[in-house]
């Protein structure tokens, strides 16, 4: 009886000492997504900053030109449109995934890449019309904000891209491995969140800073 007791009580202390209870460790399909939710939000913390700092330098032009004179609505309506229904394809490429659907993941996966990189070539251009128009980060303080808050989300639609490549990769390499899906279901949740901070951006940038 004593030898029980002492049994049940080194189990208790172990639950005790591990903080992990009866049910042990949660699994990598909830640990892993939980984590990434967390690089997340301190991401969107990250934009947060920059859209603060946007907001009180906007009008700190220095006698150079401003929204009015720089943004082409119709230009960065394309290219919100192009990173929106990329999106959307990439929604399906996850229902693709989830149902084992080798052709249909990658072609989904590739129409995704395909839009991302429209979006990316647009912005680009933006930028490279107006440095060449005297009108770079260095011009004033609304610019430096400007390219900053703008091109800090470029440079995470690059980044997505690079990680688009590499899952089809893996996918085509591996097959669905429940590792595989768990780094694609991260992927769509990265992409999915800079669609949320681009229209954002469309918003407060383009539309509400070209206001008459």
């Amino acid at each position: 009886m004593t030898t029980e007791a002492a049994t049940v009580g080194l189990t208790h202390g172990g639950s005790e000492d591990t903080g992990l209870g009866h049910r042990g460790p949660e699994s990598k399909s909830i640990v892993v997504p939980y984590g990434f939710w967390l690089f997340v939000l301190s991401d969107m913390i990250l934009f947060s900053a920059l859209f603060a700092t946007y907001a009180s330098l906007v009008n700190a032009t220095d006698g150079g030109p401003t929204t009015n004179q720089l943004f082409d609505r119709r230009l960065v309506a394309i290219e919100t449109v192009a990173l929106l229904l990329s999106s959307f394809t990439c929604g399906l490429a996850m229902i693709a995934a989830r149902r084992k659907n080798m052709a249909w993941t990658q072609i989904w996966l590739l129409v995704t890449g395909v839009l991302g990189a429209i979006f990316l070539f647009i912005e680009v251009y933006e930028f490279t019309y107006m440095i060449g128009e005297g009108a770079g980060p260095q011009r004033s303080a609304f610019l430096s904000s400007f390219f900053t808050l703008v091109g800090c989300h470029g440079a995470h639609v690059t980044a997505g891209l690079l990680w688009i490549g590499t899952m089809m990769a893996q996918i085509w390499a591996k097959g669905f491995r429940e590792h595989i899906v768990r780094r694609l279901l991260c992927l769509s949740i990265f992409w999915h969140a800079l669609d949320i901070i681009w229209v954002a951006i469309f918003t407060i940038v383009y539309l509400i800073g070209t206001l008459p």
